[in-house]
């Protein structure tokens, strides 16, 4: 897995358009993207669990 792009939490947030806030709430639910903590303390989401994460968010609107 060396060559997987890791993303920081502001940059998941930008992209999927939520604040820190929904995001932790969405955590919450089980509901997010699967996150990473590095030996530092900081979370990273995996492109991959990302790009898969929202592929599964496809349903139709009724």
């Amino acid at each position: 897995m060396a060559g997987t792009k890791m993303l920081k939490l502001p940059e998941v947030l930008t992209e999927i358009g939520v604040s820190r806030a929904a995001f932790y709430r969405m955590r919450a639910r089980g509901q997010a993207p699967r996150l990473v903590k590095l030996p530092n303390g900081h979370l990273r989401v995996r492109r991959t669990d990302l790009d898969s994460w929202l592929s599964n968010l496809d349903s139709p609107a009724y």
